[in-house]
């Protein structure tokens, strides 16, 4: 699994490195292995997303096609957060982390973000505060609390 992860990374670098330059203002919010030959792709923009903006998007990436079925999607209701920005935004809401290694015995976590500090995230779980390293996350989004 943790070579997932590590190719998300690469993957999520090099997207967002190619969608920067060439589509304005578009934030690359995530990169997802859906499966060994496809990802998905979480865009978000000041004024949101429509299909027109993924489209572009998506041509932007063409170079991946060779290689990949790529998905370019809105971030919806449960938005994936994994920098300090996206945390720091959903201070005080609820949201689900999923680390690399096991913290405190586990590898998932349910809770409030209480601070997004330099280097890592305070969420509080069960009426305690967990510190978690962003270095150590692979997944994290937005719960949706309409659910």
């Amino acid at each position: 699994m943790v070579q997932v992860y590590d190719r998300e990374r690469e993957l999520y670098e090099d997207v967002a490195g190619a969608v920067s330059g060439r589509v304005p203002d578009v934030d690359v919010l995530a990169v997802e292995l859906v499966g060994p030959e496809r990802f998905c792709v979480y865009i978000d923009h000041p004024v949101g997303v429509d299909h027109a903006l993924c489209e572009r998007v998506t041509n932007v990436l063409r170079g991946y096609l060779d290689r990949y079925t790529v998905d370019v999607s809105s971030p919806g209701p449960e938005r994936p957060l994994r920098t300090r920005a996206h945390f720091e935004a959903a201070t005080g809401r609820p949201v689900a982390v999923r680390t690399e290694h096991g913290l405190a015995g586990r590898r998932r976590f349910r809770g409030e973000v209480v601070e997004a500090g330099e280097e890592s995230l305070v969420l509080g779980v069960g009426g305690e505060h967990l510190e978690i390293p962003y270095a150590e996350i692979v997944r994290g989004n937005l719960i949706d609390e309409r659910r």
